[in-house]
This record gives structure tokens, sequence and C-alpha cells, in this order.
């Protein structure tokens, strides 16, 4: 099978989207994952149901796919990075946060989007866990509750230093929220390098049938900064490998939130990456199936610190 490859706008941050979404289908890029931000689709604008019709048609034009990502860092709070979260100390904070969230469910249901993807965001040390897991879940409810009114597929993604950074942690909010069958997985795969314990392959399969979206970008162990393909360890055919036979269908988008100052070259460079990596695996691939287990297998969490740069 042959994966569907896209490229995500925080990557091209210093161009009109248009023309961003100009340079991606330009590089044979099959679709977008598109942040929700100020300078490309603003989720607080006045005009945002016609602004997002409009994207849709642009979107259409060019034959691309779209996920929406709603990792913008200062949209919601001028002065604090990814703030507030769904696991902030205040409550009209988090309402804000979910505000956000359910905008987006709407955005994707507009766009045909294929996936919502959001996180928790990073829990304050003295707060107990539990109280964590009781703000995240009863956001996260909400969000789930429009997502099924619009039909929208969210995909949860663990991000290293925040409340849930491993995959086991998706898995344990699904559980406590009854394993909603709208409630799938982001995958970012330099996250694997970066924070499980698992090999890339293991982890993969381990959620192969809960992954609605997936991010690509090299990673070094135990340190959070998101770099081209190539840069980092990451076995990139071994990974394409593995989502070429866990059947995986959906969009794999390049994540480069830190490379829009050269993102037309970066966008060129993944794509050669992405097609060389591609024809390796499907040569190495194994001829035989490979089983989902019946159960997901606990991965585990990650046993050293993780350096945050990105």
């Amino acid at each position: 099978m042959s994966l569907l490859f896209g490229y995500g706008t925080n990557g091209l941050a210093d161009h009109r989207l248009d023309e961003a979404l100009d340079v991606v289908a330009g590089l044979g890029y099959d679709g977008v994952a598109l942040t929700l931000d100020h300078h490309h689709l603003d989720p607080f604008d006045p005009d945002l149901i016609a602004r997002t019709r409009q994207v849709r048609r642009a979107l259409e034009e060019r034959s691309l796919r779209v996920v929406v990502e709603t990792g913008a860092r200062y949209v919601l709070d001028p002065w604090r990075k990814h703030s507030p979260t769904l696991v902030s100390d205040s409550g009209p904070g988090r309402d804000r946060r979910v505000e956000l969230l359910q905008i987006a469910v709407r955005v994707a249901a507009e766009l045909g989007a294929e996936a919502a993807s959001f996180w928790s965001g990073t829990l304050d040390e003295q707060i107990p866990v539990e109280v964590g897991w009781d703000r995240l879940t009863r956001g996260v409810e909400q969000v789930l509750t429009d997502a099924d009114k619009y039909g929208v597929t969210c995909a949860f993604e663990p991000e290293p230093g925040m409340f849930v950074d491993t995959l086991r942690g998706v898995l344990e909010l699904r559980r406590r929220l009854g394993e909603p069958p709208g409630l799938c997985v982001t995958v970012d795969i330099g996250h694997l390098v970066c924070n499980e314990e698992q090999p890339v392959r293991d982890c993969l399969v381990g959620v192969g049938d809960l992954i609605a979206n997936v991010q690509l970008d090299d990673m070094r162990r135990g340190t959070h900064e998101h770099l081209e393909l190539g840069e980092g360890e990451l076995d990139l055919p071994e990974a394409l490998g593995a989502l070429m036979d866990i059947g995986y269908q959906g969009l794999a988008s390049i994540e480069l939130p830190r490379h829009s100052h050269a993102g037309p070259a970066v966008a060129e460079r993944s794509m050669q990456a992405l097609q060389a990596a591609s024809e390796l695996a499907r040569a190495q691939r194994s001829t035989q199936p490979i089983e989902h287990p019946s159960k997901h297998p606990s991965t585990q969490p990650s046993k050293q610190p993780t350096r945050e740069v990105s």
C-alpha cells in the first residue's frame, strides 16, 4: 500500500495560507495538517464560517486532504505559550480551551477533515494526579459531545512533558471515559523515539487500530526537539513500513513547527526523504500479515527526564 503524506502549516507560518497550500500541493503532498492560528485560520475570527468555507474551497481546488491541529502557541494567551489547557487550575481558563477545541471540531466538520487533534497540557507539580485526571476527563467529555454531534473523529496526542505524555496515558484516558469510539490517537513518530520505552514499530502495532492522525519528524532519545527527517535517531523506513503493515490510511504529516524560515526547502527535502524511505519500506516489508492484539499492550512511560526544546 502507499501512504498519504501531508505537511503541517505550522511549518509554513511565514506564508499566506493559500500560498502555503500551493507549496504543499506543488511538492506532491496529499494533504495538510492545518493548525488553527491567527495568521492562517483564526478560530476566533468573527467571520470564521465564511473563512472556513474559503479554506475548504482552496483545499478542494488543490485536491488536498486535511487534519485540524490545535497546538498554536499563543492563540489563547499572548503571554503564556500553550495556555490555558485542559488541566489548568483556572475554571475559566479550562473553559476557554474547551471552547477552542469545540470550535476546532466545527471547523473540522466544515472542512471534511479526517480528525481534530489535541493534547492535555501540563499539570502544575503541586496538583494531585487524580485532580488532573478529573479536569482532563471532564474537558474531553465536553469536546466529544460536540464531536459526536458533528461526526468528527478526535485524535488525542501524547506530548512529552505534558500530563498525558505517552501512549499508555492515552489508553488510560480512553479507559476512564469508557472507551469512546470517537476518541482515537494522534501519534507523533518523533515522540516515540524521544519518550516511549518500546521500539517505534511495537508502539505503532500496539495502538494501530486507534490511530487517526500521524505526525512525522525525527528526534533523539530524551530530547523533545523536532528535527528534519534523517537528523535524529528515527529509522524512517521501519516506521513507514509499520504504518503500511497496520493498514493506516490517513494522513501522515510532517510536523516541523520551528522550520518556517526555510519552509519550502524543508518541505522539499522532507518529501524526498519520504519517497526514498517509502520505496525502501515497501522493499523490506514482511509478507506476513500483522495481527492486532485483542487488548492494547501497556506502553511504558519514559524512565528518564525529557529535555524540552520544541
